[in-house]
């Protein structure tokens, strides 16, 4: 049976092309660090030996150095059996029947566990709340269907059986899912509203961020809509069409406003004390119904701590 029949459904397939700067680069390093997830270089070299990658579609072994355009495939592995321990932590839950959870996460709550980040997690907690979670995203991230960063606050679903995960991920894929962001950066954003149309992709230079980038990129469209100026800053509603790792925030920072409080793709300035993370909360989050076909939407208010800065703000 050939590596494609074997493919289900269910699993996922990543795909990228070498660039001449890549050239010699081994194939777990060249993998761990494309991949938007925190998996470890001991797992790839796994997925490696297990036939789960490949170079131009034949396997090879961790060390194989790859060559200029060189097409490496990556069929991340079925769900194994979870070991994460639920944990009785609050959850603020908007929305729950038997197959879909909604819930408004806190600014500095990690979605799912990843190194250094063992314990009181978003999945730590809904293990706890739902004990059972689809399994479909493996065993670090069960329910998963998509995420937020750990210091932007809002609306996230989780998937509690496998036909939900299934048709959340292609709702997901077919950009039919609504996602509504509230934001505010630094600067006077000059046009009422617009469409940021930059692909994404790791940063040449820093592996862990993300850049406006054409190589090995992924495309990103965020649609943004002025809300209210206020002296310095602006307050923007943000429309995802794409869902990439890191996307509004570098967005905001490619067109010349960066989030207030971003601790990575931010600036430096004394205003940005205000918030503990970057000034972003998903507020609105809308989708089809897995079971019954239902328009679903709905809606998260601005957390305290960007109420009050707005508050300051205002009052400057």
């Amino acid at each position: 049976m050939s590596w494609t029949d074997q493919e289900t459904e269910l699993q996922e397939t990543l795909e990228w092309t070498v660039e001449p700067e890549q050239s010699g680069e081994r194939i777990d390093k060249f993998v761990t660090e494309s991949l938007d997830e925190d998996v470890s270089r001991s797992q790839i070299q796994m997925w490696i030996k297990n036939g789960d990658i490949r170079v131009n579609d034949s396997p090879v072994k961790p060390n194989y150095k790859l060559t200029q355009g060189d097409h490496v495939e990556v069929r991340v592995p079925d769900a194994v059996a979870t070991d994460i321990v639920p944990e009785n932590i609050p959850l603020d839950v908007v929305y729950e029947d038997s197959d879909v959870i909604v819930v408004n996460k806190p600014r500095g709550m990690v979605v799912h566990p990843a190194p250094g980040h063992s314990s009181g997690t978003l999945v730590n907690a809904l293990m706890y709340h739902c004990r059972d979670l689809s399994g479909i995203n493996g065993e670090l991230r069960p329910g998963i269907v998509h995420r937020i960063d750990k210091d932007t606050s809002g609306l996230l679903m989780a998937a509690k059986n496998d036909l939900a995960h299934v048709s959340l991920a292609e709702q997901l894929k077919e950009h039919s899912v609504t996602r509504v962001y509230t934001a505010v950066v630094h600067g006077k954003v000059a046009h009422d509203h617009g469409t940021i149309d930059a692909p994404l992709g790791r940063d040449p230079v820093d592996r862990k961020m993300y850049t406006v980038t054409h190589r090995n990129s992924k495309p990103a469209v965020t649609h943004f809509l002025v809300l209210e100026r206020i002296g310095e800053f602006t307050v923007l509603q943000l429309k995802l069409e794409t869902g990439r790792t890191h996307q509004i925030r570098v967005h905001m920072k490619f067109i010349g406003h960066p989030l207030v409080g971003d601790p990575v793709y931010g600036v430096r300035s004394h205003r940005d004390k205000w918030m503990t993370g970057q000034a972003l909360h998903a507020g609105m989050l809308g989708f089809r119904h897995p079971r019954t076909g239902e328009a679903k939407e709905f809606a998260a208010p601005l957390p305290d701590d960007m109420e009050k800065l707005l508050t300051v703000l205002r009052g400057l």
